[in-house]
């Protein structure tokens, strides 16, 4: 990738799939309230001026040592999960990372700093107070009391600046990674074709929301705790090396001198706790990992249900979506059950070392103060110091957790990355065949050019298609099902890029895709009529317009609702919406994909002469099984179905009339005639 390209905001650099397209050197169109709209978007921009990323170019594909046993080669591949995850995450920092990473970062460090020195200000109060009542000094207490008031005050104000800057570093590098990761999704349909090819990717979305929100979080929180641990460990083992001195034990007939023993005691005691902990919860990465699978898994069939909830009420299937469903949740039930016997094990290190911590010292400083060379200050001084070194360095204890989910989190967003990241590099090699993208010679609206089409294993689907659309032409694409009909259309789309030859557009038109199935994006139907475009491209009255003509009036008055109207229209109604769509961005080339194939044949009649007659000059090109459609085309070419990929078989010139009712109802018996075409 080049430098100036992958500098390029991610915004700049992605088309929406099945949108209107401007090919290359093409003026855009300004509508009359394009100018408002792109206002607003402008507006949109500046609230949302915390979404940042880039997307970076992919790393080096790492082979596996060919040496190592399947076992071995899966330590490998996790290990170098979290290297690929901070090869990305990394870049927060970096040179073209957030501008404000550095000084977010710096300024957490100095209240951790400062707020370590307000520490040891409360420990020594702390030993003050104790040895004034000792005293019974109530001058002394007095003053100390007065002095204690500034002490938590500061404190307070340094643990909640400390909360912002945390919270605000966390939120910016998850929207920079996010917004980052989404963007190479999104780039040259690599969140469809991620559904075609192998790999741990499945559940994208979950990865790009919880696991990468979790991957960005945590350590952030680590960090700070590990510096924070470590500036508290360093002070307060000062403090108790001089507190405490040494202890001499009798041991037989002589005596033995224990240098620094409160220190040696802390560091001891934390060692059996931090070792217990490693020991008792080593398998809590692989569980939270096979539960944040299975937590993602059962979203994504509640999701699939609610979706499809018209079709599973229609056909009964709420008992076999019941039992699907059961399955899935038995699966999450059963992750949590193994996770909670790992939460049960490390919860009794953690109550039992929080037990023991606050009375430890005392035992160890009683024979002192007993014996009068301690004082109550003193005590109750090491105590605290003991108290926040053992906190130090029982860290781990109390983190081990959210380490073992952080790391699993990690490693599913590395796993979409690395899939991402050879999609990527298929594009750039020609090891698999790549299908290429280019510009018509002369007055050609689109041209397939040799063009072959082949699964992402070399598996051949369409082979050697020679095409040339003229201007205005209307062509029908049949053949039997599995015949590559769909393949080929999402090979002209750049949806599909393996294979060979070339898909060539006019540099100065604009294509548009009908779909079997239209998408209908939430909110009101005006902004689901004008999708892709902004809703207030056209006005309400022009919008209306675009639904009368297509059969969709009924619906006028209803334009600036909010509902879901995904699952509130039927397939015909959301055919007959991507028509409109089609009359409103009045495209010069449209790619329909058994587009009117839930419509019957009266009304699909009536769509396809509604756009002949509103876009007499547009080059259509359409894929469906049904024969009548014939009447609405120029030129019809047929695929077939053969060993090795289909085949162009056959193409010839229709000159059709229309039919009357009685010859409608007689199949096939409409008066057509074919000047069949030289195939190349």
């Amino acid at each position: 990738m080049s430098e100036a390209k992958s500098k390029m905001k991610p915004a700049d650099r992605i088309e929406p799939r099945g949108a209107l397209k401007p090919r290359r050197g093409q003026p855009r169109r300004q509508e009359p309230r394009e100018e408002k709209s792109r206002e607003k978007k402008a507006s949109t921009v500046e609230a949302a001026s915390e979404i940042v990323g880039e997307a970076a170019p992919p790393p080096d594909a790492v082979e596996p040592d060919l040496e190592l046993t399947p076992e071995e080669s899966e330590q490998a591949r996790k290990k170098y999960l979290l290297r690929r995850f901070w090869m990305s995450g990394r870049g927060y920092w970096a040179r073209h990372g957030d501008r404000l990473a550095w000084p977010l970062t710096l300024g957490l460090l100095i209240l951790i700093g400062i707020n370590v020195g307000f520490q040891y200000g409360i420990n020594v109060w702390n030993r003050a107070i104790f040895d004034a009542i000792e005293k019974r000094d109530a001058h002394t207490v007095y003053v100390l009391s007065a002095v204690f008031v500034p002490l938590m005050l500061g404190s307070m104000s340094l643990v909640v600046a400390q909360v912002y800057l945390r919270m605000t570093m966390q939120r910016r590098w998850r929207s920079w990674l996010t917004t980052s990761v989404i963007a190479r999704w999104l780039a040259s349909g690599r969140y469809y074709q991620l559904n075609l090819v192998k790999g741990d990717h499945q559940n994208p979305e979950a990865r790009l929301s919880d696991d990468l929100r979790v991957a960005t979080e945590s350590p952030v929180d680590f960090v700070a705790g590990v510096i924070s641990a470590f500036l508290s460990a360093s002070t307060f083992i000062v403090v108790l090396w001089t507190i405490g001195g040494a202890l001499t034990l009798p041991i037989g007939g002589s005596t033995v001198t224990v240098p620094g023993f409160l220190v040696i005691t802390a560091v001891f005691y934390a060692a059996i706790t931090s070792t217990s902990m490693f020991i008792i919860g080593r398998d809590f990465v692989q569980l939270s990992e096979k539960k944040n699978q299975a937590e993602a898994e059962f979203r994504y069939v509640l999701t699939r249900v609610r979706e499809n909830g018209e079709s599973i009420a229609l056909l009964g299937g709420e008992e076999e979506e019941s039992s699907g469903l059961d399955k899935t949740f038995a699966s999450v039930l059963k992750r949590w059950a193994q996770l909670t016997g790992q939460h049960m094990r490390t919860a009794l290190v953690s109550q039992g070392s929080s037990l023991f911590a606050p009375v430890v010292p005392v035992l160890l400083c009683a024979p002192k103060f007993l014996e009068g060379s301690m004082s109550l200050g003193q005590v109750m001084q090491a105590a605290s110091a003991f108290a926040i070194v053992q906190g130090a360095f029982g860290w781990l204890v109390d983190n081990y957790p959210r380490l073992a989910d952080w790391n699993a989190s990690a490693h599913r967003a590395a796993s979409l990355m690395m899939s991402l990241d050879g999609l990527e590099r298929a594009e750039k090699s020609d090891d698999l065949g790549r299908i290429k993208h280019g510009e018509t010679e002369g007055d050609a609206m689109l041209s397939l050019d040799n063009l072959s089409v082949t699964l992402d294993d070399g598996t051949s689907m369409v082979k050697e298609t020679e095409v040339v659309i003229e201007p205005g032409e209307r062509v029908l694409v049949s053949g039997e099902s599995g015949s590559g009909k769909s393949t080929l259309v999402r090979a002209i789309a750049g949806l599909w890029p393996w294979g060979s030859g070339s898909v060539n557009f006019h540099p100065d038109k604009r294509l548009f895709m009908l779909p079997q199935r239209p998408y209908i994006p939430s909110g009101t139907l005006r902004r689901a009529v004008a999708y892709p475009a902004a809703a207030e491209k056209w006005t309400v009255k022009r919008i209306k317009a675009a639904l009368d003509k297509v059969g969709l009036g009924h619906l006028a008055d209803r334009i600036k609702d909010e509902a879901p109207w995904d699952q509130t229209l039927s397939g015909g109604e959301k055919q007959r919406l991507a028509f409109a769509r089609l009359l409103l961005h009045s495209p010069d080339i449209v790619v329909l994909d058994e587009a009117t194939s839930a419509l019957d044949e009266k009304s699909q009649d009536r769509l396809m002469e509604t756009v002949i007659r509103e876009l007499p000059d547009i080059t259509m090109i359409s894929v469906a099984h049904r024969a009548e459609l014939e009447a609405f085309h120029t030129r019809k070419i047929t695929l077939e179905r053969r060993k090795g990929g289909a085949k162009l078989v056959s193409d010839i010139d229709l000159i059709a009339r229309k039919r009357s009712l009685l010859k409608r109802a007689l199949w096939g018996s409409g008066t057509r005639v074919e000047r069949p075409r030289k195939l190349e």
